[in-house]
């Protein structure tokens, strides 16, 4: 009888430690015992899922889906007659749609201005948006400064002032439509020691969350180590959290690098699929693959080492419309990927032509996915 009960619970062990592993199999590798290798491919876009505005810039937009059913977009913008104002004047604001392919109609300024004292208080750019555990988690680049502009039509300049006052926030609401909760400190600031990666300004976080339930930010750092008022290098740092709203620690090794080029990457957007996790990064000028500024594909086993995915090139600066028309732009950058039930649907970017005088008009679109990405 001993024997026998056993004999029992060996057999149930077995059989749950074969369970386990079918189930990591299905939840993180492909046939064959090896994990995805992703290919992401485009649809043609509709012209709807341009969302454009005729004397607002428009910039980097980030989707999601709300308990209403509608799809929420927070996105930067300014008053084209500025410039290229982006430091000094951006202000994340919300539009809605019913479907993530438009038409998007502007609701409200989700992040606005709120005074010079508060290290987000007259600029918040760049958003990513994310639901948490039942929240929603507004991550974006906040500053401070004295409000100057420097930019004039057909020739960008940055004020130094707000550009190197770049800090990483958060802000928190129960539906997309706030309110938002702001915080009266940075998410991430920069780090006391002057040798730090961050030592400078810390930019345009990307956060997901990890298999064992914490948070992965990968995140634009500037350090000092450079002389001169804009600092460098210009890296890309990662940091974690048990929460999604810290604190973070960072770790000092970084990512997204290319022997031989100095900024080679900009605006990376992270997730975890298939067993890895992912970014789409911008190619700053060619240093990843020969497709000179274009859209490129990492992938990391841990989110701290990244390599250049197998099929590396997203895209390059063009988008395919459904009307048979290919336009051809100036930047196609701050990839954003929409997600739903596990599926990336779309992926944003913020694009710009010019104008006859060399005056950028910039716009967000929504490009669809192939679903066959595998």
């Amino acid at each position: 009888m001993k024997r026998n009960l056993l004999f029992i619970m060996a057999a149930v062990l077995l059989l749950a430690a074969c369970a386990g592993k079918q189930n990591k199999q299905k939840s993180g590798e492909l046939l064959g015992g090896k994990k995805a290798d992703l290919k992401i491919e485009f649809e043609k876009v509709p012209s709807t899922a341009k969302f454009i505005n005729d004397t607002i810039s428009i910039w980097g937009g980030s989707l999601i889906k709300g308990e209403d059913g509608l799809y929420h977009m927070f996105y930067s913008r300014w008053k084209k007659e500025l410039g290229w104002v982006w430091e000094t004047h951006s202000e994340i604001a919300h539009a809605v749609a019913e479907s993530p392919f438009g038409p998007f109609k502007h609701v409200e300024v989700a992040l606005p201005i709120r005074g010079a004292e508060y290290w987000d208080g007259l600029c918040t750019h760049n958003p990513t948006i994310h639901k948490f555990d039942g929240k929603y988690y507004l991550y974006y680049m906040g500053n401070t400064g004295d409000g100057k502009i420097y930019s004039r039509p057909g020739k960008i300049q940055l004020n130094p002032v707000h550009r190197n006052n770049q800090r990483i926030g958060v802000a928190v609401a129960d539906t997309p439509n706030g309110p938002w909760k702001r915080f009266d400190k940075p998410l991430v600031d920069v780090s006391p020691d002057s040798a730090a990666l961050d030592a400078l300004l810390t930019s345009n976080p990307s956060v997901t969350q990890r298999p064992d339930g914490g948070y992965l930010m990968v995140y634009k750092a500037v350090g000092k180590k450079k002389p001169g008022i804009w600092g460098g290098p210009v890296v890309h740092c990662v940091a974690t959290s048990d929460s999604p709203t810290g604190p973070f620690e960072k770790y000092d090794k970084p990512v997204f690098q290319a022997e031989g080029h100095d900024f080679p990457a900009e605006d990376p957007f992270i997730w975890y699929q298939d067993g890895k996790y992912r970014a789409i990064v911008k190619d700053m000028h060619g240093a990843f693959t020969n497709a000179g500024r274009s859209l490129v594909l990492f992938d990391s086993e841990d989110g701290f080492d990244w390599n250049l995915a197998k099929n590396p090139l997203v895209s390059t600066l063009k988008i395919e419309w459904e009307n048979g028309e290919t336009q051809y732009v100036s930047h196609l950058e701050r990839p954003q990927l929409y997600i739903e039930d596990g599926k990336p649907l779309a992926l944003l970017c913020a694009a710009d032509t010019k104008d006859e005088n060399g005056v950028l008009h910039s716009f967000n679109v929504q490009i669809p996915l192939k679903q066959n990405n595998k």
